[in-house]
């Protein structure tokens, strides 16, 4: 009898499995495509020699993940690129903002009136921020914090809603940026913790950047994969599981899965019937003909560039999607040109770029005519760059990813109590009724994001489980 089966080969069913497998449990992974990966792949989408991420492209949270970072996935081919800035955002008068790894570099791209705002902001969190990271992607009930009173100072500075952290700047260059910062988890500027969601993603940027995984996002779920074949684990491909007794006996089944899945497989019934899907995306792979032609010099020199011409236009766009079920005009969109950093997703000479916005869940429209009339505001001629493109509505990304719910690609809306208690408003997230199983993906803590740690949480309340007599 194996100790522990993992189902679904996400980064957090890898991480999970890794972690039982370094602690000498014997493990095995079931994954219903026939590759490993989840949210973390790399595929030829437009044009052969064209390599583009179908799901995430850029990793902040990955490469400051307290998970990735104890593992040698550096062993096992995971190398992570940066472009010579971290994000832009531009303005449709051709200057930007940019998060730099600098903070002295970011404040002052906000003007002299908000520099030393943000400074103020940042800077006592980031001597401290590899504990904080830990402290704030971990759960007492998994990990005591080690730095409680960061931990608290950050909450005070994070968990009010980020309208009110928005006041703290006058110009709109940085409540712009900031704004867009939250709005990468697609939930409402005004909502529960939503301002600590766009204190991590600067501070990852200023701790350690926000890269690309050379060769693409498949690098990270690879090196994973291997890593688990050498510690002993079996990986198991083309092996759907419509229900527990389609896998082998063992002493815990751990599911990277959304919870409505888990419930239909495991039989829980009505048991996640209150957990709520947010919107979904709207997402458009380019093979482009050279470089995104961007009116403002930062952003031709970053990995990422977020799209919106004000927070006030970022805040429309959020609730359109997330609370007046439309798709809205002038969409807020998140952007990646990997090429900046690694020239060898796509022939010489040429680029891959990655763009989408937030749509409602479930929505059957296309979107690729306004995320182009918004693309061409900041960046006039894109079009002729074109050579080809593949478009991904809610439908295809759920194909794509089982866990992508009507296109909701963070697993569950961040908003409200399950911003922070997901799945279910309990003290032990990773434990469902049955006590020999568990869940592991972006539905439980820490949430959305290619970083592993929701894998990592739930091994340690595992290998508990499995140590008991």
């Amino acid at each position: 009898m194996l100790d522990a089966v993992v189902v679904g080969a996400g980064p957090n069913g890898l991480t999970a499995a890794v972690e039982l497998a370094r602690r000498g449990f014997s493990v095995a992974l079931f994954e219903a495509r026939d590759s490993v990966g989840g949210g973390a792949r790399t595929e030829e989408l437009t044009l052969p020699g064209f390599r583009h991420d179908p799901c995430s492209a850029a990793h902040p949270l990955g490469i400051n993940s307290p998970a990735f970072r104890a593992l040698p996935l550096e062993r096992y081919g995971l190398r992570w690129l940066h472009a010579e800035l971290p994000m832009a955002h531009p303005f449709p008068d051709g200057s930007a903002a940019v998060l730099a790894r600098s903070v002295a570099e970011t404040a002052a791209s906000f003007g002299p009136r908000d520099a030393g705002t943000y400074r103020r902001l940042v800077e006592p969190f980031l001597p401290k921020w590899d504990t904080l990271a830990r402290d704030f992607m971990s759960l007492p009930t998994t990990a005591l914090p080690r730095d409680p009173v960061t931990l608290a100072r950050f909450g005070l500075a994070g968990l009010p809603p980020a309208t009110l952290l928005l006041r703290r700047f006058r110009e709109e260059r940085a409540r712009t940026l900031f704004a867009g910062l939250v709005a990468h988890v697609m939930a409402p500027l005004s909502g529960f913790a939503t301002g600590a969601v766009g204190l991590v993603f600067a501070l990852a940027a200023h701790a350690r950047g926000w890269p690309v995984a050379q060769g693409g996002s498949q690098a990270v779920s690879d090196a994973l994969a291997a890593y688990l074949k050498d510690l002993g684990g079996a990986i198991h491909t083309d092996y759907e599981v419509k229900r527990l007794d389609d896998l082998p006996p063992a002493r815990s089944y751990v599911f990277d899965t959304s919870p409505t899945a888990l419930a239909r497989i495991a039989g829980f019934g009505t048991y996640y019937q209150g957990y709520r899907y947010g919107p979904g995306v709207f997402k458009v792979d380019y093979a482009l003909d050279g470089p995104v032609p961007w009116t403002a010099p930062e952003a031709r020199r970053a990995g990422t560039v977020q799209i919106g011409a004000d927070s006030a236009e970022i805040g429309a766009a959020l609730r359109a999607a997330a609370r007046e079920g439309r798709a809205p005009g002038r969409p807020f969109m998140i952007t990646v040109q990997p090429g900046v950093a690694d020239p060898s997703r796509a022939p010489e000479g040429k680029q891959v770029f990655w763009a989408y916005a937030h749509v409602p869940n479930g929505w059957t429209g296309d979107l690729t005519e306004v995320m182009e009339r918004q693309l061409e505001r900041f960046a006039p001629g894109f079009r002729d760059r074109v050579l080809a493109r593949a478009t991904a509505g809610p439908a295809e990304l759920a194909a794509r990813n089982a866990n992508y719910v009507g296109g909701d690609i963070g697993t569950g809306a961040v908003t409200g109590l399950q911003a922070l208690l997901r799945p279910k408003l309990s003290l032990f997230p990773y434990a469902t009724p049955h006590p020999a199983v568990f869940i592991c993906s972006s539905a439980t803590p820490p949430g959305p994001g290619v970083h592993g740690m929701s894998g990592h949480n739930a091994a340690k309340a595992v290998w508990r489980r499995l140590r008991q007599p």
